[in-house]
């Protein structure tokens, strides 16, 4: 294999890499220990945007820039990334072959239908509200108006100027129909707007901002929580609009404290959920399963340190509960760790108090407000010091053990 072709790939696969939503410091390790593996002198720096990229010795250096949106977690094609890259690192398939099938990867259509992925959005939703403590009429409506949203922002329907719009637009309209039909039933619009927007929620993004910033990844870090503190931002906006317009068109809703299901229908909440986020996240159908028992790990896991140490810090327990059997499951099936982790990490639901927070402090409610802050900001540390045990405790496997993932 000649130069020109080992770092042909190496960048096509920081791309790949970077598109599917990795921590910037783990996609520099991957593309360092592939330089290293085809005889190549490489160092890089990755942010959320961009890859630089340096090959050769100090004073010979060959750089490129390649420059990117900010990734999403597409869970099957992690898996199939990193056999493409194992079989070209190992030998078994030359670079361009692999730079090829990298390129066919990216074209392949959805693996899930728009009827499919709407149905998931409102299970996810309803689900949501549900663990949340929300009563049958939260439920059924954070579910409806999900699967709303969500199936909005699945089909493609805006104008592309428009998609960058579509969050503080979703939240706009489960906020005025939440208001609206607050007006006419008994409904806590807090629960029913926050099941309907739970997807949207930023939460997995602040995790790795904090997991960036304690590697010292310090520009990734801060770059990546300004734009989850972003999302926040224009989530409110779009809910305190829609809440404004019902509120002149429909009248004020009252305030309504939720009746919450009984203890069975968590259990069932807590099944549908993993599935959901199956087709949500992109993973294959191969992985339910495995996500399905992680999910649960996690959510036991979160509710025994809860009543151990507290909620804040039941997150830690959680967190590592989560890590240790993705990481142990990605060793016994050769599979990354974040296929089943990333799933698990929605159910912990920080970022829904990071939501409560800005709500609070919209409504003049300063003291809850900071409050509300100050326990999401322990909660996401608390979450990122559960993986890292866990990553201590038991490694994840290494880019080259990945397995095939049938289509």
């Amino acid at each position: 294999m000649n130069d020109d072709d080992a770092t042909a790939f190496v960048l096509r696969l920081g791309r790949a890499l970077h598109t599917l939503g990795y921590a910037s410091h783990v996609i520099e390790e991957m593309l360092i220990e592939a330089a290293g593996r085809l005889g190549l002198e490489g160092q890089f720096f990755t942010t959320p945007t961009s890859i630089f990229s340096a090959f050769g010795s100090q004073e010979r250096q060959h750089t490129f820039l390649v420059r990117l949106e900010p990734g999403e977690l597409h869970l099957e094609r992690l898996a199939r990334v990193q056999d493409i890259a194992g079989a070209v690192l190992a030998g078994r398939l030359p670079a361009r072959d692999g730079i090829a099938a990298l390129d066919a990867l990216e074209r392949e259509p959805p693996r899930w239908g728009l009827g499919v992925t709407a149905l998931a959005f409102g299970v996810a939703g309803a689900s949501s509200a549900c663990l949340l403590g929300g009563g049958s009429a939260e439920v059924i409506v954070a579910g409806a108006l999900a699967m709303l949203t969500g199936g909005l922002g699945a089909s493609n329907l805006l104008p592309a100027p428009l998609r960058r719009f579509h969050e503080p637009v979703a939240a706009f309209i489960v906020s005025l129909a939440v208001s609206a039909l607050a007006t006419r039933f008994p409904l806590s619009t807090y629960l029913a707007t926050l099941g309907g927007l739970i997807v949207m929620l930023p939460g997995l993004t602040l995790s790795m901002a904090m997991t960036e910033l304690n590697a010292q990844h310090l520009v990734s870090g801060t770059a990546r929580l300004t734009g989850a503190i972003m999302r926040f931002l224009v989530l409110i906006f779009g809910v305190a609009l829609g809440s404004r317009v019902a509120q002149l068109a429909f009248g004020a809703a009252p305030r309504v404290l939720a009746s919450p299901l009984p203890a069975w229908s968590e259990g069932l909440a807590l099944l549908a959920a993993p599935f959901a986020f199956t087709v949500v996240m992109r993973a294959s159908p191969a992985d339910a399963p495995a996500i399905l028992g992680v999910c649960v790990a996690t959510v036991i896991g979160s509710r025994a340190g809860s009543s151990l140490l507290g909620p804040e810090l039941g997150v830690f327990a959680g967190s590592l509960v989560a890590g240790l059997a993705s990481n142990l499951l990605a060793r016994a099936r050769r599979a990354p760790s974040l296929v089943t982790q990333s799933p698990a990490l929605l159910l912990l639901v920080p970022g829904s108090v990071g939501f409560r927070s800005l709500t609070s402090l919209l409504d003049r409610e300063v003291v809850n407000g900071v409050e509300a802050a100050f326990r999401m900001v322990i909660m996401f540390a608390a979450l990122v010091a559960g993986l890292q045990v866990a990553g201590v405790a038991v490694p994840p496997p290494p880019m080259k053990t990945a397995r095939t993932v049938s289509p």
